[in-house]
């Protein structure tokens, strides 16, 4: 078992290197995965592979013996909303896709004049983490541009006050 458990890690821990590198190969398999939708009572392959990717982000630690129970179950719904997905623990092609990118996927670039739901995660999460001072209002103006360029600067990131894929990414890494 442990010999199974740990080639799996390996392949796992290789696929999630190689498109954490950005090599060509690792984003067009990660841009076009082609696994099964699993969700509670799923059993097999794909959910050993579901749990050592849970496990490589931190939010699996049980037994990787392709059951999808409650605790795998729990660790999605953690790690949708650590990517700002819906939280139903549920998972499909996007949910896969942010698995293999570790971040989030198919998110909206936001801004000036940028309004609705992802703005206002966005206005959340920087307030959460004492970014942003104004309300929560899902309207992308100018409290909410100089938050997201002070954010930026402190990520190492060029403050140009747009929330593209870099700013998504750096994002999730916070509490929310």
């Amino acid at each position: 078992m442990y010999t199974e458990e740990k080639s799996l890690n390996d392949r796992a821990m290789s696929i999630v290197t190689d498109t954490a590198s950005q090599s060509t190969l690792a984003v067009a398999e990660a841009s076009g995965i082609m696994k099964p939708t699993l969700k509670r009572g799923s059993t097999g392959q794909a959910v050993k592979e579901l749990q050592q990717l849970l496990f490589h982000w931190g939010y699996y630690f049980g037994a990787i013996d392709g059951v999808f129970g409650v605790y795998v179950e729990n660790a999605v719904k953690g790690y949708q909303h650590r990517v700002f997905l819906a939280e139903d623990g549920v998972v499909g092609s996007i949910t896969w896709q942010a698995l293999y990118s570790g971040a989030p996927v198919n998110m909206p670039i936001l801004m000036n004049g940028s309004s609705g739901n992802a703005v206002k995660i966005v206005q959340n999460v920087l307030k959460l983490n004492g970014y942003y001072f104004g309300f929560i209002d899902g309207y992308f103006g100018t409290m909410t541009i100089v938050a997201v360029k002070y954010f930026q600067t402190n990520q190492g990131l060029s403050p140009d006050g747009i929330v593209g894929p870099k700013t998504w990414h750096a994002l999730s890494k916070l509490p929310h």
